[in-house]
Protein backbone atom coordinates (compact mmCIF):
# COMPACT_ATOMS: atom_id res chain seq x y z
CA UNK A 1 0.00 0.00 0.00
CA UNK A 2 2.93 2.35 0.62
CA UNK A 3 3.96 2.09 -3.04
CA UNK A 4 0.42 2.91 -4.03
CA UNK A 5 0.32 6.01 -1.82
CA UNK A 6 3.59 7.32 -3.25
CA UNK A 7 2.27 6.73 -6.78
CA UNK A 8 -0.78 8.84 -5.99
CA UNK A 9 1.36 11.63 -4.60
CA UNK A 10 3.56 11.62 -7.69
CA UNK A 11 0.53 11.72 -9.95
CA UNK A 12 -0.96 14.61 -8.00
CA UNK A 13 2.26 16.60 -8.23
CA UNK A 14 2.49 16.00 -11.97
CA UNK A 15 -1.10 17.03 -12.44
CA UNK A 16 -0.66 20.16 -10.35
CA UNK A 17 2.20 21.27 -12.52
CA UNK A 18 0.11 21.13 -15.66
CA UNK A 19 -3.42 22.05 -14.55
CA UNK A 20 -4.91 24.86 -12.51
CA UNK A 21 -7.13 23.97 -9.58
CA UNK A 22 -10.81 23.98 -10.48
CA UNK A 23 -13.37 26.30 -8.93
CA UNK A 24 -14.64 25.31 -5.49
CA UNK A 25 -17.93 23.39 -5.55
CA UNK A 26 -18.44 24.21 -1.89
CA UNK A 27 -18.11 27.89 -2.69
CA UNK A 28 -21.00 27.53 -5.13
CA UNK A 29 -23.25 25.73 -2.64
CA UNK A 30 -26.83 27.02 -2.54
CA UNK A 31 -27.68 25.24 0.70
CA UNK A 32 -28.79 22.04 2.40
CA UNK A 33 -32.35 22.19 1.07
CA UNK A 34 -31.82 24.20 -2.10
CA UNK A 35 -29.47 21.62 -3.66
CA UNK A 36 -31.43 18.57 -2.44
CA UNK A 37 -32.40 15.72 -4.75
CA UNK A 38 -35.08 13.08 -4.25
CA UNK A 39 -35.40 10.22 -6.74
CA UNK A 40 -37.58 7.12 -6.96
CA UNK A 41 -36.21 4.19 -8.93
CA UNK A 42 -38.40 1.20 -9.81
CA UNK A 43 -37.19 -2.06 -11.32
CA UNK A 44 -39.14 -5.15 -12.33
CA UNK A 45 -36.91 -8.14 -13.01
CA UNK A 46 -37.88 -11.53 -14.40
CA UNK A 47 -35.03 -14.04 -14.26
CA UNK A 48 -35.01 -17.54 -15.72
CA UNK A 49 -31.81 -19.54 -15.15
CA UNK A 50 -31.43 -23.09 -16.45
CA UNK A 51 -28.40 -25.21 -15.54
CA UNK A 52 -29.24 -27.65 -18.29
CA UNK A 53 -27.00 -30.51 -17.14
CA UNK A 54 -27.66 -29.98 -13.47
CA UNK A 55 -26.57 -27.24 -11.13
CA UNK A 56 -23.32 -25.45 -11.86
CA UNK A 57 -20.18 -26.83 -10.26
CA UNK A 58 -20.14 -24.19 -7.55
CA UNK A 59 -23.80 -24.73 -6.73
CA UNK A 60 -23.47 -28.51 -6.63
CA UNK A 61 -20.66 -28.25 -4.10
CA UNK A 62 -22.80 -25.88 -2.04
CA UNK A 63 -25.56 -28.47 -1.90
CA UNK A 64 -28.16 -26.46 -3.82
CA UNK A 65 -30.86 -28.79 -5.12
CA UNK A 66 -32.41 -26.81 -7.95
CA UNK A 67 -30.95 -26.55 -11.42
CA UNK A 68 -33.86 -24.46 -12.79
CA UNK A 69 -34.71 -21.07 -11.29
CA UNK A 70 -37.55 -18.75 -12.29
CA UNK A 71 -38.45 -15.66 -10.31
CA UNK A 72 -40.07 -12.26 -10.83
CA UNK A 73 -39.97 -9.33 -8.45
CA UNK A 74 -40.26 -5.57 -8.20
CA UNK A 75 -37.87 -3.32 -6.34
CA UNK A 76 -38.40 0.29 -5.29
CA UNK A 77 -35.68 2.65 -4.14
CA UNK A 78 -36.28 5.98 -2.47
CA UNK A 79 -33.06 7.99 -2.75
CA UNK A 80 -32.59 11.33 -1.00
CA UNK A 81 -29.41 13.40 -1.30
CA UNK A 82 -29.27 16.76 0.43
CA UNK A 83 -27.19 19.68 -0.68
CA UNK A 84 -24.38 21.03 1.50
CA UNK A 85 -24.77 23.81 4.01
CA UNK A 86 -22.96 27.00 3.06
CA UNK A 87 -19.63 27.99 4.57
CA UNK A 88 -16.05 26.78 4.42
CA UNK A 89 -17.11 23.24 5.31
CA UNK A 90 -20.49 22.05 4.11
CA UNK A 91 -22.61 19.42 5.85
CA UNK A 92 -25.19 17.13 4.24
CA UNK A 93 -26.88 13.76 4.45
CA UNK A 94 -27.87 10.95 2.09
CA UNK A 95 -30.68 8.53 2.89
CA UNK A 96 -32.34 5.62 1.14
CA UNK A 97 -34.95 2.91 1.54
CA UNK A 98 -34.83 -0.28 -0.51
CA UNK A 99 -37.78 -2.66 -0.79
CA UNK A 100 -38.55 -5.70 -2.91
CA UNK A 101 -41.76 -7.62 -3.49
CA UNK A 102 -42.01 -11.14 -4.87
CA UNK A 103 -44.37 -11.33 -7.84
CA UNK A 104 -43.73 -14.94 -8.82
CA UNK A 105 -41.57 -17.75 -7.44
CA UNK A 106 -41.82 -20.89 -5.35
CA UNK A 107 -39.84 -23.42 -3.37
CA UNK A 108 -39.26 -25.50 -6.50
CA UNK A 109 -38.13 -22.53 -8.57
CA UNK A 110 -35.79 -20.64 -6.26
CA UNK A 111 -32.34 -21.17 -4.86
CA UNK A 112 -32.36 -18.25 -2.44
CA UNK A 113 -29.38 -16.49 -3.98
CA UNK A 114 -30.66 -14.76 -7.11
CA UNK A 115 -33.69 -12.59 -6.30
CA UNK A 116 -35.02 -13.27 -2.80
CA UNK A 117 -33.93 -14.59 0.53
CA UNK A 118 -35.61 -17.80 1.66
CA UNK A 119 -37.29 -18.67 4.95
CA UNK A 120 -36.78 -21.76 7.11
CA UNK A 121 -39.03 -23.79 4.77
CA UNK A 122 -36.99 -22.87 1.72
CA UNK A 123 -39.66 -20.57 0.34
CA UNK A 124 -38.73 -17.13 -1.02
CA UNK A 125 -39.69 -14.18 1.15
CA UNK A 126 -42.73 -12.21 -0.05
CA UNK A 127 -41.29 -8.80 0.86
CA UNK A 128 -38.01 -7.38 2.07
CA UNK A 129 -36.91 -3.88 2.96
CA UNK A 130 -34.02 -1.95 4.43
CA UNK A 131 -33.12 1.66 5.12
CA UNK A 132 -29.81 3.42 5.44
CA UNK A 133 -28.09 6.74 5.37
CA UNK A 134 -24.79 8.57 5.39
CA UNK A 135 -23.48 11.89 6.57
CA UNK A 136 -21.21 13.90 4.30
CA UNK A 137 -18.83 16.83 4.60
CA UNK A 138 -17.40 18.93 1.79
CA UNK A 139 -14.36 21.19 1.82
CA UNK A 140 -13.70 22.87 -1.52
CA UNK A 141 -13.96 19.93 -3.98
CA UNK A 142 -13.27 17.16 -1.47
CA UNK A 143 -16.15 15.13 -0.04
CA UNK A 144 -16.01 12.80 2.96
CA UNK A 145 -18.95 10.44 3.32
CA UNK A 146 -19.59 8.03 6.19
CA UNK A 147 -22.39 5.49 6.40
CA UNK A 148 -24.31 3.34 3.94
CA UNK A 149 -23.46 3.91 0.29
CA UNK A 150 -23.10 2.35 -3.14
CA UNK A 151 -19.53 2.30 -4.45
CA UNK A 152 -17.99 1.99 -7.91
CA UNK A 153 -14.25 1.57 -7.32
CA UNK A 154 -12.79 -1.20 -9.52
CA UNK A 155 -11.38 -2.77 -6.33
CA UNK A 156 -14.54 -2.30 -4.24
CA UNK A 157 -17.77 -2.07 -6.24
CA UNK A 158 -21.31 -2.80 -5.09
CA UNK A 159 -23.29 -4.95 -7.52
CA UNK A 160 -26.61 -3.81 -9.03
CA UNK A 161 -27.55 -6.74 -11.26
CA UNK A 162 -30.64 -7.89 -9.32
CA UNK A 163 -33.80 -6.23 -8.01
CA UNK A 164 -31.89 -4.30 -5.33
CA UNK A 165 -28.22 -3.26 -5.11
CA UNK A 166 -25.56 -4.22 -2.62
CA UNK A 167 -24.86 -1.55 0.00
CA UNK A 168 -21.49 -0.95 1.69
CA UNK A 169 -20.94 0.61 5.10
CA UNK A 170 -17.88 2.74 5.74
CA UNK A 171 -16.02 5.93 4.94
CA UNK A 172 -15.13 7.22 1.47
CA UNK A 173 -13.17 10.36 0.60
CA UNK A 174 -13.34 11.67 -2.96
CA UNK A 175 -11.18 14.63 -3.99
CA UNK A 176 -11.32 16.60 -7.25
CA UNK A 177 -9.17 19.58 -6.32
CA UNK A 178 -7.14 19.51 -9.54
CA UNK A 179 -8.76 19.54 -12.94
CA UNK A 180 -8.84 16.06 -14.42
CA UNK A 181 -7.52 14.34 -11.29
CA UNK A 182 -9.70 12.35 -8.91
CA UNK A 183 -8.27 10.81 -5.73
CA UNK A 184 -10.21 8.34 -3.60
CA UNK A 185 -9.58 6.58 -0.29
CA UNK A 186 -11.92 4.53 1.85
CA UNK A 187 -12.36 2.20 4.79
CA UNK A 188 -15.35 -0.17 4.83
CA UNK A 189 -16.54 -2.61 7.47
CA UNK A 190 -19.74 -4.21 6.11
CA UNK A 191 -21.45 -5.21 2.87
CA UNK A 192 -25.17 -5.93 2.47
CA UNK A 193 -26.08 -8.47 -0.19
CA UNK A 194 -28.66 -7.95 -2.94
CA UNK A 195 -31.07 -10.50 -1.46
CA UNK A 196 -30.52 -10.19 2.31
CA UNK A 197 -31.55 -6.98 4.04
CA UNK A 198 -29.63 -7.49 7.27
CA UNK A 199 -26.47 -5.50 7.90
CA UNK A 200 -23.30 -7.24 6.70
CA UNK A 201 -25.36 -9.99 5.06
CA UNK A 202 -23.03 -10.70 2.14
CA UNK A 203 -20.97 -13.82 2.79
CA UNK A 204 -18.26 -15.61 0.87
CA UNK A 205 -17.10 -19.08 1.88
CA UNK A 206 -19.16 -18.57 5.02
CA UNK A 207 -17.34 -15.39 6.07
CA UNK A 208 -18.38 -11.74 5.99
CA UNK A 209 -16.36 -8.63 5.28
CA UNK A 210 -14.15 -7.65 8.20
CA UNK A 211 -12.60 -4.50 6.80
CA UNK A 212 -11.49 -3.21 3.43
CA UNK A 213 -9.10 -0.32 2.80
CA UNK A 214 -9.06 1.14 -0.70
CA UNK A 215 -7.11 3.90 -2.42
CA UNK A 216 -7.17 5.11 -6.01
CA UNK A 217 -6.34 7.80 -8.52
CA UNK A 218 -7.62 8.56 -12.01
CA UNK A 219 -6.40 11.29 -14.31
CA UNK A 220 -7.73 12.66 -17.58
CA UNK A 221 -4.49 13.55 -19.37
CA UNK A 222 -6.28 14.83 -22.49
CA UNK A 223 -9.83 14.80 -23.82
CA UNK A 224 -9.05 11.41 -25.37
CA UNK A 225 -6.68 9.70 -22.91
CA UNK A 226 -7.18 8.72 -19.27
CA UNK A 227 -5.48 6.43 -16.77
CA UNK A 228 -6.35 5.01 -13.35
CA UNK A 229 -4.64 3.05 -10.60
CA UNK A 230 -6.34 1.52 -7.55
CA UNK A 231 -5.48 -0.85 -4.71
CA UNK A 232 -7.30 -2.61 -1.90
CA UNK A 233 -6.51 -4.56 1.25
CA UNK A 234 -9.44 -6.76 2.31
CA UNK A 235 -8.62 -8.10 5.76
CA UNK A 236 -8.06 -11.88 5.89
CA UNK A 237 -9.17 -12.26 2.26
CA UNK A 238 -6.78 -10.63 -0.26
CA UNK A 239 -4.91 -7.63 -1.58
CA UNK A 240 -5.48 -6.30 -5.09
CA UNK A 241 -3.94 -3.76 -7.44
CA UNK A 242 -5.66 -2.49 -10.57
CA UNK A 243 -4.68 -0.31 -13.54
CA UNK A 244 -6.67 1.07 -16.45
CA UNK A 245 -5.69 2.92 -19.64
CA UNK A 246 -8.29 4.30 -22.03
CA UNK A 247 -7.58 5.96 -25.37
CA UNK A 248 -10.15 7.37 -27.80
CA UNK A 249 -9.02 8.10 -31.38
CA UNK A 250 -11.50 10.18 -33.43
CA UNK A 251 -11.25 9.35 -37.13
CA UNK A 252 -14.01 11.52 -38.56
CA UNK A 253 -17.32 13.04 -37.56
CA UNK A 254 -19.02 9.64 -37.28
CA UNK A 255 -16.04 7.29 -36.90
CA UNK A 256 -13.71 6.55 -34.03
CA UNK A 257 -11.63 3.98 -32.18
CA UNK A 258 -11.54 3.32 -28.44
CA UNK A 259 -8.84 1.18 -26.81
CA UNK A 260 -9.33 0.03 -23.22
CA UNK A 261 -6.79 -1.87 -21.07
CA UNK A 262 -7.57 -3.32 -17.63
CA UNK A 263 -5.40 -5.40 -15.30
CA UNK A 264 -5.59 -6.85 -11.79
CA UNK A 265 -2.93 -8.35 -9.55
CA UNK A 266 -4.42 -10.30 -6.64
CA UNK A 267 -2.86 -12.20 -3.72
CA UNK A 268 -4.48 -13.85 -0.70
CA UNK A 269 -3.89 -12.28 2.69
CA UNK A 270 -4.06 -13.21 6.38
CA UNK A 271 -6.40 -16.11 7.17
CA UNK A 272 -7.35 -16.57 3.48
CA UNK A 273 -11.03 -16.90 4.36
CA UNK A 274 -12.02 -17.43 0.71
CA UNK A 275 -9.15 -19.80 0.02
CA UNK A 276 -5.95 -19.36 -1.94
CA UNK A 277 -5.69 -16.47 -4.40
CA UNK A 278 -2.67 -15.80 -6.61
CA UNK A 279 -3.70 -14.36 -9.93
CA UNK A 280 -2.96 -11.82 -12.62
CA UNK A 281 -5.61 -11.00 -15.21
CA UNK A 282 -5.58 -8.40 -17.97
CA UNK A 283 -7.80 -7.50 -20.90
CA UNK A 284 -7.43 -5.30 -23.96
CA UNK A 285 -10.37 -4.25 -26.11
CA UNK A 286 -10.62 -2.23 -29.31
CA UNK A 287 -13.95 -0.73 -30.38
CA UNK A 288 -14.56 0.79 -33.81
CA UNK A 289 -17.65 3.01 -34.23
CA UNK A 290 -19.07 3.78 -37.64
CA UNK A 291 -22.24 5.81 -37.34
CA UNK A 292 -24.84 3.62 -35.64
CA UNK A 293 -22.57 0.56 -35.59
CA UNK A 294 -19.87 -0.38 -33.09
CA UNK A 295 -17.61 -3.40 -33.58
CA UNK A 296 -15.50 -4.58 -30.64
CA UNK A 297 -12.73 -7.15 -30.32
CA UNK A 298 -11.24 -8.09 -26.95
CA UNK A 299 -8.59 -10.45 -25.63
CA UNK A 300 -8.19 -11.43 -21.98
CA UNK A 301 -5.62 -13.52 -20.12
CA UNK A 302 -5.64 -14.90 -16.61
CA UNK A 303 -2.45 -16.37 -15.16
CA UNK A 304 -1.36 -17.93 -11.91
CA UNK A 305 -2.22 -21.03 -9.89
CA UNK A 306 -5.72 -19.73 -9.13
CA UNK A 307 -8.36 -17.76 -10.99
CA UNK A 308 -9.43 -14.24 -10.09
CA UNK A 309 -11.76 -14.01 -7.07
CA UNK A 310 -14.15 -11.36 -5.80
CA UNK A 311 -17.45 -11.08 -3.96
CA UNK A 312 -17.02 -10.06 -0.34
CA UNK A 313 -15.49 -6.84 -1.73
CA UNK A 314 -18.56 -6.31 -3.92
CA UNK A 315 -20.10 -8.29 -6.74
CA UNK A 316 -19.11 -5.58 -9.23
CA UNK A 317 -15.38 -5.81 -8.52
CA UNK A 318 -14.39 -7.34 -11.85
CA UNK A 319 -13.59 -4.61 -14.39
CA UNK A 320 -12.27 -6.68 -17.29
CA UNK A 321 -13.52 -6.87 -20.87
CA UNK A 322 -14.75 -10.46 -20.83
CA UNK A 323 -16.76 -10.25 -17.62
CA UNK A 324 -20.19 -10.76 -19.18
CA UNK A 325 -23.67 -11.97 -18.22
CA UNK A 326 -22.75 -15.39 -16.81
CA UNK A 327 -19.00 -15.99 -16.85
CA UNK A 328 -16.04 -13.69 -16.20
CA UNK A 329 -13.54 -15.91 -18.09
CA UNK A 330 -11.00 -15.57 -15.28
CA UNK A 331 -10.15 -19.22 -14.56
CA UNK A 332 -6.55 -20.29 -13.82
CA UNK A 333 -4.43 -19.53 -16.91
CA UNK A 334 -7.57 -18.97 -18.99
CA UNK A 335 -7.29 -17.22 -22.35
CA UNK A 336 -10.40 -15.72 -23.91
CA UNK A 337 -11.45 -13.74 -26.95
CA UNK A 338 -14.56 -11.66 -27.60
CA UNK A 339 -16.31 -10.32 -30.69
CA UNK A 340 -19.13 -7.84 -30.09
CA UNK A 341 -21.55 -5.80 -32.19
CA UNK A 342 -23.71 -2.85 -31.04
CA UNK A 343 -26.42 -1.06 -33.02
CA UNK A 344 -27.92 2.30 -32.05
CA UNK A 345 -31.22 2.71 -33.89
CA UNK A 346 -31.34 6.49 -33.34
CA UNK A 347 -29.52 6.85 -36.66
CA UNK A 348 -32.40 5.01 -38.32
CA UNK A 349 -35.12 7.16 -36.81
CA UNK A 350 -35.84 5.16 -33.65
CA UNK A 351 -34.09 6.98 -30.80
CA UNK A 352 -33.87 4.98 -27.57
CA UNK A 353 -33.73 1.57 -29.26
CA UNK A 354 -30.46 -0.38 -29.20
CA UNK A 355 -29.20 -3.92 -29.78
CA UNK A 356 -26.08 -5.77 -28.67
CA UNK A 357 -24.70 -9.24 -29.30
CA UNK A 358 -21.34 -10.77 -28.37
CA UNK A 359 -19.56 -14.09 -28.41
CA UNK A 360 -16.76 -15.04 -26.02
CA UNK A 361 -14.67 -18.18 -26.07
CA UNK A 362 -12.13 -19.28 -23.46
CA UNK A 363 -9.65 -22.14 -23.26
CA UNK A 364 -6.46 -23.30 -21.53
CA UNK A 365 -8.19 -23.41 -18.12
CA UNK A 366 -5.84 -25.32 -15.85
CA UNK A 367 -7.01 -26.98 -12.64
CA UNK A 368 -4.58 -29.85 -12.23
CA UNK A 369 -5.26 -30.29 -8.50
CA UNK A 370 -8.90 -31.19 -9.12
CA UNK A 371 -8.48 -32.87 -12.46
CA UNK A 372 -6.52 -36.13 -12.44
CA UNK A 373 -6.12 -36.17 -16.22
CA UNK A 374 -5.22 -32.46 -16.35
CA UNK A 375 -7.72 -31.95 -19.17
CA UNK A 376 -7.83 -28.44 -20.60
CA UNK A 377 -10.94 -26.56 -19.57
CA UNK A 378 -12.91 -24.73 -22.25
CA UNK A 379 -16.02 -22.55 -22.24
CA UNK A 380 -17.89 -20.20 -24.53
CA UNK A 381 -20.78 -17.79 -24.11
CA UNK A 382 -23.18 -15.94 -26.38
CA UNK A 383 -25.08 -12.85 -25.19
CA UNK A 384 -27.94 -10.92 -26.76
CA UNK A 385 -29.46 -7.71 -25.43
CA UNK A 386 -32.14 -5.36 -26.71
CA UNK A 387 -33.23 -2.17 -24.93
CA UNK A 388 -35.73 0.58 -25.55
CA UNK A 389 -35.95 3.83 -23.56
CA UNK A 390 -38.97 6.11 -23.98
CA UNK A 391 -37.63 9.51 -24.99
CA UNK A 392 -40.43 11.93 -24.10
CA UNK A 393 -43.87 12.31 -22.56
CA UNK A 394 -45.14 11.34 -19.08
CA UNK A 395 -43.30 7.99 -19.28
CA UNK A 396 -39.97 9.56 -20.28
CA UNK A 397 -36.96 7.37 -19.30
CA UNK A 398 -39.12 4.26 -18.80
CA UNK A 399 -37.00 1.44 -20.25
CA UNK A 400 -37.56 -2.16 -21.36
CA UNK A 401 -34.66 -4.57 -21.73
CA UNK A 402 -34.25 -8.22 -22.74
CA UNK A 403 -31.02 -10.07 -21.90
CA UNK A 404 -30.29 -13.64 -22.98
CA UNK A 405 -27.15 -15.66 -22.47
CA UNK A 406 -26.01 -19.18 -23.28
CA UNK A 407 -22.84 -20.51 -21.62
CA UNK A 408 -21.43 -23.93 -22.50
CA UNK A 409 -18.32 -25.72 -21.24
CA UNK A 410 -16.68 -29.11 -21.39
CA UNK A 411 -18.02 -31.47 -18.77
CA UNK A 412 -14.74 -32.08 -16.95
CA UNK A 413 -15.16 -31.59 -13.18
CA UNK A 414 -13.99 -28.07 -12.28
CA UNK A 415 -12.73 -27.43 -15.81
CA UNK A 416 -14.68 -24.21 -16.23
CA UNK A 417 -16.80 -21.75 -14.28
CA UNK A 418 -20.14 -23.23 -15.34
CA UNK A 419 -21.44 -26.24 -17.21
CA UNK A 420 -24.21 -25.63 -19.77
CA UNK A 421 -25.92 -22.61 -18.25
CA UNK A 422 -28.67 -20.49 -19.85
CA UNK A 423 -29.90 -17.18 -18.46
CA UNK A 424 -32.82 -15.01 -19.62
CA UNK A 425 -33.82 -11.71 -18.01
CA UNK A 426 -36.61 -9.24 -18.73
CA UNK A 427 -36.05 -5.87 -17.06
CA UNK A 428 -38.34 -2.85 -16.79
CA UNK A 429 -36.94 0.27 -15.11
CA UNK A 430 -38.62 3.58 -14.34
CA UNK A 431 -36.60 6.38 -12.71
CA UNK A 432 -38.48 9.39 -11.37
CA UNK A 433 -36.87 12.64 -10.29
CA UNK A 434 -39.05 14.33 -7.65
CA UNK A 435 -36.64 17.12 -6.64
Amino acid sequence: MRVMKWSMIALAVAAGASQMAVASEQGDSKGFVEDSKFDIFNRVLYMNRDARNGASIANTKAGLRNSYYEETGIGTRLLYSSGFTQGTIGFGIDAHTLSSTKLDSGRGRTRGADQFATNSEGRPEDTQSEAGGAIKLRLSNTVLKYGNQMTSSPVFATDDSRILPEVATGTLITSNEIKGLELTAGHFTAMNSQVQTGRDSLTQSGATLRSADIVGASYQFTDNFSAAIHASDVEDFWKKQYVNLNLAVPLSEDQGLVFDFNAYRSKDEGKKLAGDLDNKVWSLSAAYTLGAHTFTLAHQRSSGPTGYNYGVDGGGTVSVANSVQISDFVGPNERSWQARYDLNMASYGVPGLSFMTRYITGDNIQLADDNENNVEGKEHEWNFESKYVIQEGPAKDLSFRVRHSINRANAVENAANYNDFTDTRLIVEYPLSIL
